[in-house]
């Protein structure tokens, strides 16, 4: 267990109960007056030290840049209204008896040390339990077992140490204490979030508290604590499936790269490894210098993982910022650096100093080994072309590919690989995860067709691998970008990577994704079928209780008046996910506008008429995440986050006609992990 999660532990930040079922019942008590501030002041609640805050703390303001800010009501308190960002201070409520629970919703800053809701006992003003931020202004809802000090006299505490010009604030509202803490009182429990204090990872407890957190997903892959955002080092390696990811374990935030590793032996079930990779070791305040993005070959039969070195050149002027070095592996769990990097020394030409995320194929155009590179013109993004023989002579051929105006002048990840008589480059820009399928003469590729590897808001720093029996296999990591929506950080743990993909040429030649075979492992009880029915505007039940689950719809084009027809996924009477089907137009829309507090918006694309009218839909849940897999070869993912435990039922409805519905089915899913 890192230094930091140690000291979480020890200060209690919450005990791992499900709602309801806290380690003892006690008289239920008032809160502390003015809980939600609907007074439109402090009145009850004090300034005890610094300028943080004051009278104008207290904000009806209903959105921000990145949407609405969630409060209860029309008031809360915003961390930076009063005096701005860097100030400090400390506001401090009446004080109250303690009863079984508590809840209440928090924004703002991720900085445990120095902003944080804290619970304090008032007979000796000791700290009893602390919640920080997830970087977001968006509030979300915390709840707390206080049955530990029912009765006693205790007060909440808005802290705020931090000086720093960004996330140094602290939002807070709508204090709730007793049964009121575990629902909206309109029949819907929220999600129990606010567990950082976890025993460490390969604890005998540590399946069930997979379980027990409602946000985790429990087919995709997450780091146990910390953070993970791209794949890395994808390679199916003497019989087994290794899947690297860039990650920071100390807290859930990007910082110093690490690589975190697992294996599966399909794919599809996960046993977490070591870390493979650290960064090296520094004494400098804030130096970022870490382990980037890479990938894997096995040469004489070792695995070898061809990556970026990342240099952070603030805290090391005059270094080179990215450079290309080898590491090796005999066993697959200790990796060693070669004694000789870096095997590419920095970029092949002055200028911008991006270049990153070495991705190797074997070329059979020649039987070499090469990697593509992400690079910048510094007006337009790069693709650099290297070759060798082994893992450590790298020779630069030219330039693979030079984008244009339409993508952003910064390319990461990029991966290039053929599929039958196609090639296919990927590369991530602006926060999207792009391809271009075309030809390749070995040294120079043009491309024919541009579209997006995933329709949807969630995917980023896709990966692609051969398996040993030649499939094209890729993860994506499902990324929130450009929002910071990451409730999970009050868990203790933020980033997830998708399922197990194969790719495919579509029939217009761009590239598809469809779900492997073996995700069918997955299921845990009996798939409940539906047979052929006719839905209008009277919505068609299909389940509840079904937040992990794979839910497969057939839908008779020919047979269908309907002018469109939705599904209602991760459905309450408070949110759900919508996907809407247009009949006119061939468009699919989700909607995740009333969601959850994931990210909200429409995300649309254009799917292919099937041949036969019979539109297919493979669709995956997992508690806070969901993948849409279209039977063209469309995929949509999304971050979710549901607010409320109830928020788990499907259900589906023709608009403007009637939607032939010719099979539907449900099948629930179990852990990746455990079991």
């Amino acid at each position: 267990m890192t230094r930091f999660y140690y000291r979480l532990f020890h200060i209690g930040l919450i005990l791992l109960a499900a709602p309801g079922a806290f380690s003892k019942r006690c008289r239920q008590y008032d809160g502390p007056p003015n809980a939600g501030f609907e007074t439109g002041n402090l009145d009850g609640w004090e300034v005890t030290s610094g300028d943080a805050f004051g009278p104008n703390s207290v904000s009806d303001q209903q959105s921000y840049w990145d949407g609405p800010f969630h409060q209860d009501q029309k008031y809360f308190i915003l961390g930076t209204a009063q005096s701005g960002e860097t100030t400090v201070g400390e506001l401090k409520s009446g004080s109250f008896k303690a009863s079984s629970v508590m809840s209440f919703l928090i924004g703002g800053g991720y900085d445990p040390e120095n902003l944080y809701i804290g619970l304090v006992r008032k007979s000796d003003g000791k700290l009893l339990l602390q919640q920080t931020g997830i970087n977001d202004e968006a509030m979300i809802r915390v709840t707390w077992d206080t049955s530990k000090w029912c009765g006693e006299e205790v007060y909440i505490v808005i802290h705020d140490s931090s000086t720093s010009s960004s996330w140094g604030h602290i939002n807070f509202d709508d204090l709730r204490v007793g049964s009121d803490a575990l629902g909206n009182g309109k029949g819907l429990t929220f999600n129990t979030m606010g567990q950082a204090n976890q025993p460490p990872a390969g604890s005998s407890q540590a399946c069930s508290l997979f379980a027990k957190d409602p946000l985790r997903p429990q087919y995709h892959y997450t780091p146990y604590q910390g953070w993970i955002n791209d794949p890395s080092g994808l390679v199916q390696w003497k019989g087994k499936h290794h899947l690297f990811s860039q990650n920071y374990p100390s807290a859930p935030l990007w910082g110093p790269m690490h690589w975190a590793h697992a294996e599966s032996d399909d794919a599809v079930h996960w046993r977490e490894l070591p870390i493979a990779l650290y960064p090296r070791k520094t004494d400098i305040p804030g130096d970022t210098s870490g382990m980037f993005t890479g990938s894997a070959m096995v040469y004489e039969d070792d695995l070898y993982l061809v990556l970026t070195n990342f240099t952070d050149t603030n805290a090391h002027p005059g270094a080179v910022q990215e450079t290309v070095i080898v590491a090796d592996t005999k066993d697959g769990v200790r990796f060693d650096l070669y004694p000789n990097n870096p095997v590419v020394a920095g970029p092949p030409t002055s200028g911008s100093p991006f270049f990153r995320d070495p991705k190797v194929f074997r070329d059979p155009t020649d039987d070499s080994w090469k990697f593509v590179i992400g690079a910048s013109t510094g007006q337009f993004g790069q693709v650099p072309l290297y070759q060798s023989a082994n893992p450590f002579d790298w020779e630069h051929l030219g330039t693979l590919y030079t984008g244009d105006s339409s993508t952003d002048a910064l390319w990461e990840c990029p991966n290039f690989f053929p599929i039958g008589d196609k090639w296919v480059l990927i590369y991530g820009s602006n926060a999207l995860g792009r391809y271009e399928t075309g030809s390749y003469d070995g040294t120079t590729f043009t491309s024919e067709k541009r579209g997006f590897v995933d329709a949807g808001p969630a995917s980023y720093a896709t990966q692609w691998y051969k398996d040993e029996s030649g499939r094209n296999l890729a993860i994506s990591w499902m990324g929130n970008w450009p929002t910071p929506k990451w409730p999970s950080r009050t868990n203790g743990w933020a980033g997830h990577q998708s399922v197990t993909r194969e790719f495919f040429i579509r029939e217009d030649g761009g590239l598809g994704s469809r779900p492997i075979p073996e995700l069918d492992s997955l299921a845990t009880g009996r798939t409940k079928v539906l047979q052929r029915k006719r839905v209008g505007s009277d919505a068609l039940s299909i389940g509840s209780n079904n937040n992990s689950a794979r839910l497969k719809v057939t839908v008779d084009l020919a047979g269908t008046s309907a002018l469109s027809f939705t599904l209602s996924l991760f459905q309450s009477r408070a949110e759900s996910t919508l996907l809407t089907y247009n009949t006119k137009d061939q468009s699919m829309t989700l909607d995740t506008t009333n969601a959850g507090y994931g990210q909200p918006g429409k995300w649309v694309a254009t799917i292919a008429k099937p041949a036969n009218n019979k539109l297919t839909l493979d669709i995956f849940l997992d508690r806070s995440v969901v993948e849409i897999f279209v039977g063209d070869g469309t995929v949509f993912s999304a971050n979710i986050w549901p607010r409320y435990k109830e928020s788990t039922g499907i259900s589906a409805v023709g608009n403007g006609g009637t939607v032939a519905l010719d099979q539907i089915s449900v099948t629930p899913l179990g852990s990746s992990w455990c079991g």
